[in-house]
């Protein structure tokens, strides 16, 4: 009477971990990435009422303030990933809003990388162009990849 083999050989679990070591390799800089692209994208929409502000302010006065507590916008943000944020006046029809990352992002890049939007200021509104600023864009939303910037109202 033949013994018959109950469980798995060496060799079948020896190729199950390295099956498992080759996900997990592909798997975790992945998720690192996702991680770091949505803190970004909660960085950019913390910038939305400094936006409004700005906007508001260029409608109602035709041109750009001169700080952000003109536009009566304080610089202070509640978010969880935003160190800081900045303004500055480029020309009476254009302002940079800037906010500084806080945080470890994935592949070891250090807090205080910066994204921007850029306010084009018109007749009867400010159209609002997104740039990587200091941060890898492969971590910023598509419409900030390209180099000139993505058009977002």
């Amino acid at each position: 009477m033949r013994k018959l083999q109950h469980g798995f050989t060496l060799i079948e679990l020896m190729i199950v971990v390295a099956i498992i070591g080759i996900l997990a390799a592909i798997a975790i800089p992945a998720y690192q990435d996702y991680t770091t692209r949505a803190k970004v994208t909660e960085a950019i929409v913390a910038m939305a009422p400094a936006k409004v502000s700005v906007a508001e302010y260029f409608i109602s006065v035709g041109s750009m303030p001169a700080d952000i507590t003109t536009a009566g916008f304080s610089t202070a943000i509640d978010s969880k990933y935003v160190r800081s944020l900045s303004y500055a006046r480029i020309t009476s029809r254009q302002a940079d809003v800037t906010v500084a990352i806080t945080g470890t992002l994935a592949g070891g890049t250090s807090a205080g990388q910066t994204v921007s939007m850029r306010g084009y200021g018109t007749t009867a509104r400010v159209d609002w162009d997104c740039y990587a600023g200091t941060l890898d864009e492969k971590f910023t939303p598509a419409n900030c990849r390209d180099a000139v910037g993505g058009v977002i109202n």
